[in-house]
């Protein structure tokens, strides 16, 4: 018996799987699944996670629908992660954000720009908030440096510690006793596959869309978004060192690295999440999870505010709007770090396990 199911489909679709073995040189999963005779829930779950949505497979099974098996994997493993996120999310009170993630992160977002304003107005000095401000501190003219880095850091904090307790809950039921997690050349294998998207080629054709061509869109918008959202997070790095170390205040100039960073990946992460989007709609609706849109489209949206408040604050930072975009874009930074444990996000994290131990399989067959 499967605890959901969402469970119980996955469990008969890899049944049917690996009686056939058609897709076996597709991707991670169906070579993962063939040492397996049986499907326990963490399994499915592991699986799930390994399944990168191509859609390749369904294009070539011949048991998918209108046929009576109603082979849908894609769809299938869609669902399930996004349960499995549920599954292992901590706190456990927040079980059921998944479920409702669009209106849960819109709101979230709201209010913490909301938040933003009313406190650089209430709290801050308002006269700065509408005038132009220029020259080393003039975006803690705005808000106090000290005051930023609490706020963002404890921020940045709890997403930390709520993601990690998450995966270590997903690491200790896919894993095998005689499987540690530090596994040198498991970890580094499995960082390549993540970092090249490997498994996201449909066995080398390219993604499906679900029209019978295949297309490598999804492969591109997710490089640049994963490698955009890197930049932001080095431009922030760069510029701590150059504030506590070389005592180099913000804003810096167009030449230096935190900004050269800082454009680079907001273009990235502007372009990136929008193409994504462009085509996840584009997609056959029978490759989706349609109870995971919302949170798909809330993740890329936020994504995509961070990159244009980001380069607009950028662009415009010497003007009296200054001010008011700060407040704009620090409310969609702080909202995207404290939902990071429950949103799209993880699904790159826990992917990224589901490879190391696909990897350690690959290495020693269960």
């Amino acid at each position: 018996m499967h605890a959901t199911e969402t469970l119980a489909e996955a469990g008969r679709l890899m049944t049917i799987c690996n009686s056939c073995r058609y897709c076996e040189g597709l991707c991670a999963m169906f070579p993962a699944m063939e040492q397996r005779r049986s499907f326990a829930d963490t399994d499915l779950n592991y699986l799930a996670n390994l399944c990168h949505a191509c859609g390749a497979c369904y294009d070539d099974c011949q048991f998918a629908p209108p046929h009576d098996f109603a082979v849908n994997v894609p769809a299938t493993m869609a669902k399930l992660r996004r349960e499995s996120y549920d599954a292992y999310v901590w706190p456990r009170a927040f079980s059921g954000v998944f479920a409702r993630n669009g209106l849960v992160i819109a709101t979230i977002a709201a209010a913490a720009v909301a938040a933003f304003i009313i406190g650089f107005v209430l709290i801050g000095n308002p006269e700065a908030l509408f005038t132009a401000q220029t020259g080393p501190g003039a975006f803690y003219r705005v808000m106090p440096h000290n005051t930023m880095v609490a706020v963002f850091g404890a921020a940045f904090l709890y997403a930390i510690v709520a993601t990690v307790i998450g995966l270590r809950r997903f690491w200790i039921d896919i894993a095998s006793p005689s499987s540690p997690l530090v596994d040198r050349p498991a970890l580094a294998g499995a960082g390549h596959d993540a970092a090249t998207l490997r498994y996201l080629d449909g066995g080398g054709d390219g993604c499906a869309d679900g029209e019978g061509a295949v297309k490598d869109r999804r492969k591109l918008y997710h490089h640049l978004t994963f490698y955009g959202f890197l930049l932001c997070f080095l431009s922030t790095s760069v510029a701590s060192v150059w504030h506590y170390a070389f005592d180099r205040i913000a804003p810096y100039p167009w030449w230096d690295l935190p900004v050269v960073f800082g454009t680079l990946g907001g273009i990235g992460i502007t372009i990136g999440p929008a193409g994504l989007l462009a085509a996840k709609f584009r997609r056959d609706p029978m490759l989706l999870d349609k109870g995971g849109l919302g949170m798909d489209v809330a993740f890329l949206a936020m994504l995509f505010l961070t990159g244009v408040t980001g380069l607009a604050l950028l662009v415009l930072r010497a003007t009296p709007a200054m001010g008011m975009l700060l407040a704009i874009h620090l409310g969609v930074v702080f909202a995207l770090f404290i939902t990071i444990p429950y949103g799209k996000f993880v699904h790159g994290l826990y992917r990224y396990l589901a490879l190391v131990r696909h990897r350690q399989e690959q290495r020693t067959p269960a």
